[in-house]
């Protein structure tokens, strides 16, 4: 199958499955994937629900944010999704979510720590918050990527929050998790706070995750 209709299908199951999940309302948050041995991107249009699109729906830029192939008007997010790509080759995918309990963390603008053994193994730590940028600007991604710095996801102030991966499945189960961890720490201050991993352990469950987690 071409690579690019391939691409496309993925996003679109993502973003059906990011509605149903609750991950976000509406046609809120955008999700992008990089194609296989491209320079190129596949991303969600701007202003369409989730369960009425179809893979034609989802534009190709390239990396400079050039349409190269689609007919719809791409999410206003590009410039954040573009900063993040030119500057973490090791991200292949993106989902930017506005899920309840992690945009709470990100109005309070209050990091998600690193104390949940899943989260620090799949994030990389704790969930930093970026500093605040309007949606749409080139800032945004320039905050973004420096508060993702050595991580796989961030709370964008007053915003939502960003999971990124090496594919979609990844970038998807970072974002459920982060929004998860964010539930659970928000509990856990109701009795007193949460107690953070140490640093030693946060890394080699990391290193666990990256190198020896699951079927190989």
């Amino acid at each position: 199958m071409d690579k690019l209709l391939t691409t496309r299908k993925k996003v679109v199951e993502k973003g059906i499955k990011m509605l149903s999940t609750n991950l976000t309302v509406g046609t809120w948050g955008n999700i992008s994937c990089r194609i296989p041995g491209e320079d190129y991107f596949a991303i969600t249009p701007t202003g369409m629900s989730y369960d009425m699109l179809v893979p034609e729906d989802i534009v190709i830029l390239d990396l400079r944010g050039n349409i190269i192939n689609g007919a719809r008007k791409p999410s206003i997010e590009v410039p954040l999704h573009l900063t993040i790509y030119n500057s973490r080759e090791d991200i292949q995918a993106i989902v930017h979510t506005h899920s309840p309990y992690a945009t709470a963390m990100a109005v309070a603008r209050k990091e998600i720590p690193g104390v949940i053994e899943d989260l620090v193994q799949i994030v990389g730590g704790c969930v930093r918050v970026n500093e605040y940028a309007l949606p749409g600007t080139v800032q945004l991604g320039i905050n973004t990527v420096k508060a993702m710095n050595e991580r796989n996801a961030v709370l964008l102030a007053n915003h939502g929050m960003l999971g990124a991966g090496r594919d979609l499945v990844e970038a998807f189960r970072v974002c459920q998790v982060v929004e998860k961890s964010a539930q659970i720490v928000i509990l856990a201050q109701l009795m007193g706070g949460a107690v953070e991993l140490t640093q030693d352990d946060i890394e080699g469950m990391r290193n666990f995750y990256l190198n020896a987690y699951g079927q190989r």
